[in-house]
């Protein structure tokens, strides 16, 4: 279950979807000049696979443990991390001031994507810290910048985001946990937390020294619903004026979750305030926390889609591995009756392709979208629009075909794929969460349809896709595409109830997120044609090519569903889906 990361293939999504020189080009992005980018690309390759991909197998195996209040991780796990924060992988994109690199969030993707290839569960360690420093560097006052970042940055504390509680899930204005201000005493001027969070990701380890808790709660007489929530920042162990740990803050993990994946990432529920000491402080103004913590999970949901593409490429490499020593029946139609390996199958050899394709597929669509909003930072308001219309893309197809790439894995292994022992079901059972967590994928749908199809009065959708039917004007099955989705946004901008947009949500997301991925695999196809990556001159055409001859295609014939509207949905009583 080892694997060879995908350099090349980064690379070239980097240079050509990102569009990273042009970002060097900048003040804020200088650094990231040609030499930088391969370093970093290729060496947190080969940490990623020299030190986190040999524990995926025992973490999946073993898990994480909670004894005595304590979270117990596999043996290495320590070691890992903590070479990891050595080698200042956690700070590539953190603001300097802090100690970061400075560099592209598009580095910082490059980063997560290898460590998440190599051990998904693991990867949610970081992934969320750097969620955390985001909400922080935005919304965070001066002092709690100066108090927090630097050892987020540095990775020597990790960070959590605590939104969901058990009668709230993706419901967050239903929440309960409140926060009373303290008015006298050491910790005068800050808040008293007290409430219950479930699937708080890593919310209780003993790798970093600290853990900064983000945490929406309720101060008194706020508004109800979303608009009376605000965000605390809560510390495990409180932090001394001179930078130094205090004693334990009043939190604990009640308890962890046992999953169908992600075995080694303690999903924890973390109680606040049982002794009425939980000490946190407001970050940003009060009543505004889902604003500042949306920060957080815009960045999340990136590097979820980001997920897609990692379980895709380690799915990918197993399959294809043994498909190639896996030696059974001769090749139909053959004049040799020998055995051949079953990659040689043209069933094999579809789903094989197939694999390659989504996952290629997947990885232009995450660097574009991040270049996207590294160009946005830089204040370029119609990449930052383009950006905002790809996070729900991204994060649900993403998601969703990194599932499928997975389960084709199972299917490639055939009956030894359903035998834990060839680690093929471990990528699915990872998978699957991924789709869930970070706003289902049909909330992601629901965002596309009526947030994002709005934005600028609903023209800078259109505007899109009138961009991508230029370029694609030579490629008949995307500029097809091009125009389906086209019609689509003006249907539901112009004719649909609000019922009927949510009805073909799902659909109309999977036709965008498959026509953008395919833009940007032609603009990969193209560059490799013109010299940009002579390693990839033999395969990148051919996975291009499945793509928008049996991918595309696919897509397209979902519009009538995205189309369909909402009456079908509601002809049956909920009674006559019950008997």
């Amino acid at each position: 279950m080892t694997y060879s990361p995908a350099t090349q293939d980064q690379l070239l999504a980097i240079r050509v979807n990102a569009g990273i020189e042009e970002l060097a080009q900048s003040e804020r992005f200088a650094a990231a000049e040609p030499d930088m980018v391969e370093a970093i690309v290729e060496g947190v390759g080969q940490f990623a696979a020299g030190e986190w991909a040999p524990l995926n197998r025992t973490g999946d195996l073993e898990g994480a443990k909670l004894e005595n209040g304590v979270v117990r991780l596999p043996d290495g796990f320590a070691e890992a991390y903590k070479h990891y924060v050595e080698q200042g992988w956690n700070a590539i994109a953190s603001p300097g001031e802090f100690g970061g690199q400075g560099l592209p969030f598009t580095l910082a993707c490059n980063v997560l994507e290898n460590l998440g290839t190599a051990n998904m569960a693991f990867n949610l360690l970081p992934m969320l810290s750097v969620g955390a420093i985001e909400a922080l560097e935005h919304h965070g006052s001066r002092e709690l910048q100066e108090k927090y970042l630097p050892q987020l940055v540095s990775g020597a504390w990790s960070g959590t985001m605590n939104l969901t509680e058990p009668q709230a899930g993706s419901d967050v204005g239903a929440l309960r946990t409140t926060a009373h201000p303290i008015e006298d005493g050491e910790h005068a001027g800050k808040w008293s937390i007290k409430g219950q969070k479930i699937y708080i990701t890593w919310g209780e380890h003993e790798l970093a020294e600290n853990i900064i808790h983000l945490v929406l709660a309720r101060t008194p007489n706020a508004p109800e619903g979303s608009r009376g929530i605000s965000l605390f920042v809560v510390p495990k162990f409180h932090v001394k004026p001179d930078g130094s740990l205090g004693a334990r803050n009043d939190l604990r993990c009640v308890s962890i979750e046992h999953k169908l994946g992600i075995n080694a990432s303690p999903t924890c529920v973390m109680s606040y305030g049982d002794n009425g000491e939980c000490v946190g402080e407001l970050v940003g103004a009060e009543n505004r926390g889902l604003a500042a913590m949306f920060t957080m999970m815009n960045n999340a949901r990136i590097n979820v889609g980001n997920q897609g593409v990692q379980i895709g490429e380690r799915a990918t490499q197993q399959a294809t591995d043994y498909a190639a020593e896996r030696i059974q029946s001769a090749r139909a139609g053959s004049g040799d009756k020998q055995p051949v390996a079953i990659l040689e199958h043209p069933d094999v050899r579809r789903m094989i392709l197939r694999m390659k394709a989504l996952t290629e597929g997947m990885r232009a669509l995450l660097y574009y979208t991040a270049g996207q909003t590294d160009r946005g930072t830089l204040g370029d308001e119609a990449a930052k629009a383009h950006g905002e219309i790809c996070v729900p893309l991204i994060k649900a197809w993403g998601t969703d075909a990194g599932t499928e790439v997975a389960s084709l894995g199972i299917q490639v292994h055939g009956g030894m794929g359903y035998v834990e022992e060839t680690g093929a079901a471990q990528h699915w059972r990872d998978s699957r969460i991924a789709p869930i967590y970070e706003g289902t994928n049909g909330i992601q749908a629901a965002d596309l349809v009526t947030r994002k199809l709005g934005l600028e009065g609903g023209e800078a959708l259109i505007g899109f896709l009138e961009e991508i039917a230029r370029d694609c004007a030579e490629e008949p099955t995307l500029f097809a595409l091009a125009g389906d989705c086209a019609g689509v946004a003006r249907w539901m901008r112009e004719d649909a109830s609000l019922d009927d947009k949510l009805a073909g949500s799902v659909p109309f997301c999977t036709m965008m997120a498959v026509l953008v991925a395919g833009w940007q695999l032609v603009k990969q196809r193209d560059a490799v044609a013109e010299g940009a990556s002579p390693a990839l001159a033999t395969t990148k055409p051919v996975t291009v090519r499945f793509f928008l001859e049996r991918i595309v295609p696919e897509a397209a014939g979902l519009k009538a569903s995205a189309i369909a509207g909402a009456e079908l949905l509601y002809s049956l009583e909920s009674s006559a889906l019950l008997a």
